[in-house]
This record gives C-alpha cells, structure tokens and sequence, in this order.
C-alpha cells in the first residue's frame, strides 16, 4: 500500500510540476495510515447500515400498515436485502443515448461520496470522532448540502424532462427546508455555546436538549424528513408524476448507489438529532458507541413511523407550510431562545441589565 501511495504521490507531483519532496515529508505515515482506516470503517459502515436499514424499514412497514414483510428468505428475511443487492448488481447498465454522459456518471458516485463525508464528522463516543472540527455542525450542514448537486446533475444529465422536472423539484424542496433546519441548530448552538458536534453531545450529560429546546426538535424531525425527501414529503419523485423521479433513467449498481446513498442519509441524519437532542453517546453503563448507535437506530425507527403513516402532501401545500409556517415558527423560537438564555444569565448572574 505504501508503494502504491508513493506512486500516485510522485505522479501527481510530476503532472502539477512542484517541487520534488519526498511523501513520508509531505505527510506523516501515521496520519496516512488512519485516514485510511477511517475511510476504510466508514466504507464499511456506511453498507452494513444500508442492508440493516432497507430491512428494517420493510419490517416496520409491514407492522406499521398489518401487512407482511420480508420473511423467506433466511431467518425473518434478513438475507432478503443481501439479495437484492445480488440482483441489483447483476443488471444490465443502460445509459441513455443522448444523456451528458460525465455528468450522468458523476452524480451517483457523489451523493455517496457525501455520505461517507458525513459519517466520518459523527462523534460515535470519546475519541471514536473519525475528524473533530471546531465548526463541525457547519461542515456537516455544508456537506450534506451538496446532496442537491447530485440530485439535479441526475436529473440534467439523464436528458430526460421528468428526470430533470423531478430534480429540479427536489433541489427547491430540499434548499427550501434547509432553513427551517439551521434556524432550530442555531437554537442548540446558542445554548451550548459551540459548533463542535462533540461539545454539544457532552454538554447535555444532565438534561438532553429535546427538553430545553422541543419546538426546534420538531422543526427539526419535519424539515430532516423533508431533506430526505421521506413520506409524507416524497412528491419529488412520486411515481404518477415521475415514474421514479431524478433516477428514472439509472439501473444496475447506478441505481443502487442512489438507494444506498438516500439509506445512508437517513443514518447520518438521525444521528445528528441523536448529537442535538439526545446527548449523543451519554449514557450509563454500556459502552458509548453502544448507546450512540441504540439511540440512532431509534430515531430512525420513529422517522419511518411519521413515514408509513401520513399520506403525502400536494406539492404547492408542502412549500407553502414550509414558507408559512415552520420558518416563522423557527425564527420565534430563536428569538425566545435568546430571551430565555438572558433571563438565565440575569437569573444566575452571569452578566447584569
């Protein structure tokens, strides 16, 4: 591995034409050799997490609505997902004629990319954080941004006009209820005082957020469900208008990066509510990766609730309660939280009127 690496080092030192330097000076081994086992367990993480959410989410659908889910294929059907993914990955790739083809290509490899991103700024307990940064909730906010990116060059790129109207729905959806999301994020930053995802996990040892701040966590569990474009806000690729949406025109393994991409979303944003409103990997006894992932898989049990029972909101109703509603809504808890925490600090004389 350290050939290859110093390989591809001195290729790119000679394309760029800098100046000769030897790799172990331009980086340590050590960093080299954790970055790659970090990308390596978030690889690894991200898949496991998939197979288990795809069944998951079959299991609870069946329960949720008294019909019966996956259970032939092994034990309650766990290998049902496994599968699937066989014969999603013996499918014939199919690219349309007239398609862009760079762009149609490069969209699904990066919603994935982004995924793996997000996984590694998650603080799965104590020194298990892959990278601590100091504006963390920032960077995550700003990476799970690009997801629109990949939405719409699917839609653009597959030269299809239900592709695109699907994408193009998507991204003004998504950008939309971003808003709404930071206005309830900047509430917990206000009370805790940081951006560092670690720091507002370790800050609620005594009393979890959700308590301090539950209109911003419903904020919260609206707009998340909206950016994962989950029911009851899938009208962007609801199939009586757009057969599939912005992935219409993929299959194969293509498809399957969309899907495992839109799963591994749903992990990394359920594990941010964990962070804000759940302390994180607080908790006594167990191990704290333990409670991190336990709490996780909870939140993303109760976001599929919210999904397999409310029906889906006409598009033009989903927009006008996000504009309406749920961003006023937003921008007077912040303003309340700003006067609660200066009555605490009057209260507890922290500073003086």
């Amino acid at each position: 591995m350290v050939g290859f690496l110093t390989t591809i080092f001195n290729w790119v030192q000679g394309f760029l034409g800098l100046p000769a330097t030897s790799l172990a000076d331009a980086l340590p081994w050590w960093d080299i050799l954790w970055a790659f086992v970090y990308f390596v367990g978030a690889i690894i993480l991200l898949i496991i997490n998939v197979i288990m959410l795809i069944w998951i989410e079959r299991r609870a659908a069946g329960f949720f609505q008294e019909r019966v889910g996956p259970n032939r294929v092994g034990p309650f059907g766990l290998l049902q997902t496994i599968n699937d993914t066989i014969k999603l990955l013996g499918k014939e790739w199919i690219m349309p004629a007239a398609a862009d083809k760079l762009v149609y290509l490069i969209a699904p490899l990066l919603i994935v990319t982004v995924s793996v991103t997000m996984y590694g700024l998650l603080p799965y307990g104590p020194g298990i954080t892959p990278v601590t940064l100091n504006v963390g909730i920032l960077f995550f906010l700003a990476i799970s941004s690009v997801n629109t990116l990949s939405v719409l060059m699917a839609g653009w790129g597959s030269n299809n006009k239900y592709s695109l109207l699907g994408g193009m729905r998507t991204v003004a959806q998504i950008i939309s209820y971003e808003i709404p999301m930071a206005l309830s994020i900047i509430g917990i930053v206000m009370i805790t005082g940081s951006l560092d995802l670690g720091t507002i996990a370790s800050a609620q040892s005594h009393v979890w957020n959700v308590f301090v701040q539950p209109v911003a966590f419903v904020i919260f569990v609206i707009s998340a469900l909206a950016e994962l474009t989950k029911s009851p806000f899938d009208m962007t690729e609801a199939e009586q208008e757009f057969v599939a949406g912005y992935h219409t025109e993929y299959s194969g393994i293509r498809f399957t990066l969309f899907f495992m991409g839109e799963y591994a979303n749903l992990f990394s944003m359920s594990a941010l509510g964990v962070v804000l409103f759940f302390g994180g990997a607080n908790g006594p006894f167990l191990p704290p990766w333990v409670w991190f992932i336990g709490k996780t898989y909870v939140f993303i049990l109760f976001m599929l609730w919210i999904r397999w029972t409310f029906l889906r909101i006409r598009v033009d109703k989903m927009m006008k309660f996000n504009w309406k509603i749920l961003i006023p809504i937003s921008l007077a808890n912040l303003l309340l939280t700003g006067v609660g925490i200066k009555i605490w600090q009057a209260a507890t004389g922290a500073i003086r009127w």
